[in-house]
């Protein structure tokens, strides 16, 4: 892992958090997106060499809204950048973390991604990211 690519904090509106964290960062939201196969909206801040990456669900049965209904708004995942997310997915699996994914999947912010499930790294859910070429 070379890197922490982004933090990703779920919201229940873009609509609201947009504002709040560009008062709170001091920096304008750079990019929204929709990422279809994770039926999220994502608005991208960043700060340094770090991005932060607002979540808020598209379907009230999505991945974010379960998040939300549980838990409430906040911290949804760390992401740390690779430089070959296969290899990596392989190294981790050896190492017997279990992954959410047998293929890295299409990301927001044109990335390659993988979660590993969070029982098995202490609670927080790891998102692997590599850049897609």
């Amino acid at each position: 892992m070379q890197k922490v690519e982004h933090i990703g904090i779920a919201v229940k509106t873009l609509a609201s958090a947009v504002p709040l964290f560009e008062k709170l960062l001091n920096t304008p939201c750079y990019k929204t997106e929709m990422v279809e196969t994770e039926k999220v909206n994502t608005a991208f801040f960043k700060q340094g060499e770090t991005k932060i990456e607002l979540l808020e669900s598209t379907d009230p049965e999505g991945v974010i809204a379960r998040f939300i209904e549980k838990k409430g708004e906040g911290l949804h995942h760390i992401a740390f950048d690779v430089a070959d997310i296969e290899k990596e997915m392989e190294r981790l699996k050896g190492e017997g973390f279990v992954l959410l994914y047998d293929k890295p999947k299409p990301g927001a912010d044109n990335k390659l991604v993988c979660f590993l499930h969070p029982k098995h790294t202490n609670g927080v859910l790891i998102e692997l990211c590599m850049e897609r070429k």
